[in-house]
């Protein structure tokens, strides 16, 4: 079996352990995240009884692609896409090209417990960014190499499954 989840800001990826769990939403038995989401990021999370499944969502080799949507500070310039595009040297090594593209402020998007910070003085834009690669922070990181910190960080998509209409803490079945 397959679920799909939409974790809020704030939960962890795992079902024990201090803090708010995958526990506190989620009460199918013997089923396990196939990826991670870090605790500061939203939107789609995997879970599955099938291990075989699980690791070709999850491992590198596969080169599964991940959807995100991102608000970053400040307005994004098309050199800043450019080298998204391309691939950003990190600490651990060049990152593989991504598909980038800016886009306007989904309309579809349900408001964050807590709000994103508001600055009057500093625009925030949003990007469309799709990686194959599944590096610690990848995206958080990848956009503020190229000078645009992440805000908000929503994943839509992996592979063939979406997010769709899944209320946020909620979640349903493939």
């Amino acid at each position: 079996m397959l679920y799909g989840f939409n974790k809020p800001f704030g939960v962890l990826c795992q079902f024990s352990g201090e803090g708010d769990t995958l526990a506190n939403y989620i009460n199918t038995k013997n089923i396990y995240p196939a990826g991670r989401l870090d605790k500061d990021s939203e939107g789609l999370l995997l879970l599955t009884d099938d291990g075989k499944l699980q690791h070709k969502i999850s491992h590198p080799k596969f080169d599964k692609e991940k959807t995100y949507i991102v608000q970053i500070d400040g307005q994004i310039s098309s050199d800043a896409i450019t080298q998204l595009c391309k691939g950003v040297r990190l600490k651990d090594g060049l990152t593989k090209p991504a598909k980038a593209r800016i886009i306007d402020t989904p309309d579809w998007l349900w408001p964050r417990v807590p709000p994103v910070r508001f600055r009057k003085d500093i625009p925030t834009s949003w990007i469309e960014l799709k990686i194959t690669q599944g590096k610690n922070r990848q995206v958080r990181r990848m956009t503020a190499h190229v000078g645009f910190p992440t805000l908000r960080l929503i994943r839509t998509q992996i592979g063939d499954w979406t997010l769709n209409d899944i209320e946020p803490g909620k979640y349903e079945s493939f």
